[in-house]
């Protein structure tokens, strides 16, 4: 075959498979655009802080971190810092709720995104502050906060002596109508069904301690050729609608390691939660997929939709894997997604001096 015949054959099939992708799919209505940054950042306004410190004893950087804000409460005359150990059982749970009990001005979680959730969770609505020392593999709050994950004395600086402002939530309900298993977590950066969780449930995690966040990305090699799930998607109060996907995730905030800013122009202060549909079903579409992600061009492709929604409801006829900030959350038929606005507060470096 001619050289020309066979390049003309090429694109034909590249624009079929295209052009394919897009029958049958109608595009969800939403109702909610942008608005504009909830809470700047201000600064903090106690003589004398209680500080109580939650950390991952299995990670590294934790004993540093216990002595920079010894020293540093020590050097303010504060009340001695309060150290609680997570556990494998509890990641930070009780913890949180005896930090409320005695009283904390600010609560410091030393951890990765599982020990800055089930924290953060637990102080929902109580305007007592969280600050973070990001140990963990990615990090991502901590990197939708500005703060800086290779600097722990930095961080330790903010959490004591930074300014605070509020961040939304999400709140996601599942319900396994298998099983009958009813659950409901929250979540602070980016929760989700489908590939995204099998992705997660399925990394190796000696893999995750020799490379961090890379690993996730050799997981998601093994995962990328597989069948579409069939699920039943509502925004807020719009009709149902169906859609062949192999993920959809919910996003409170978008940037992932690497820089990679996977949800362009989220806020994690907007009040909105920004809504992922991701259906590639070829690696054509994966690669186009990647190509929109990494190169943030504005072109609207077929196989990833964003949405905002406040409220949102997915249904599935067999279970699919859920996951919440990278954590497995178990299977589902039915997901109930919400976002709570201003529901946390958090230390955070000065305006325009980001750590």
């Amino acid at each position: 075959m001619p050289t020309e015949i066979l390049v003309v054959v090429i694109v034909a099939a590249i624009v079929l498979a295209v052009a394919f992708s897009w029958l049958g799919v109608r595009k969800l209505a939403q109702k909610h655009t942008r608005s504009a940054v909830a809470d700047s950042p201000h600064k903090i306004h106690l003589a004398k802080q209680q500080v109580v410190f939650i950390f991952n004893p299995t990670k590294n950087g934790a004993d540093d971190a216990k002595t920079l804000i010894s020293r540093s409460v020590s050097k303010a005359d504060w009340p001695a810092p309060i150290f609680m150990e997570t556990t494998a059982a509890d990641p930070g749970y009780a913890m949180a709720a005896a930090a409320l009990e005695v009283k904390a001005d600010v609560v410091i979680v030393g951890g990765g995104d599982g020990t800055v959730r089930a924290v953060a969770q637990t102080l929902r609505h109580t305007e007592v502050p969280m600050a973070i020392i990001p140990l963990g593999t990615g990090n991502l709050l901590a990197r939708n906060l500005s703060l800086d994950v290779t600097d722990i004395a930095a961080n330790v600086q903010i959490a004591l002596f930074g300014h605070q402002r509020h961040i939304d939530a999400g709140l996601m309900e599942i319900e396994d109508g298998v099983t009958g298993a009813v659950s409901k977590h929250s979540f602070m950066v980016i929760a989700g069904l489908g590939m995204d969780a099998d992705v997660m449930n399925d990394t190796k995690s000696k893999l995750k301690e020799h490379v961090g966040w890379l690993a996730y990305s050799e997981a998601g090699l093994r995962h990328m050729a597989g069948p579409r799930k069939k699920v039943s998607i509502t925004l807020d109060d719009e009709p149902a609608q169906q859609r062949k996907v192999r993920s959809v995730m919910f996003a409170n905030c978008g940037l992932l390691p690497g820089g990679i800013d996977f949800v362009p122009g989220a806020l994690i202060d907007d009040g909105v939660l920004d809504v992922v549909v991701v259906s590639p079903r070829s690696a054509l579409g994966w690669l186009a997929m990647a190509g929109k992600v990494l190169f943030q061009h504005k072109n609207n492709l077929p196989v990833i939709d964003f949405y905002r929604s406040r409220n949102l409801t997915i249904r599935t006829v067999m279970p699919v894997a859920t996951q919440i900030d990278g954590d497995p959350s178990g299977p589902a038929t039915c997901v109930k997604v919400s976002v709570q606005p201003k529901a946390v507060l958090v230390r955070v470096a000065a305006p325009n001096n980001p750590a």
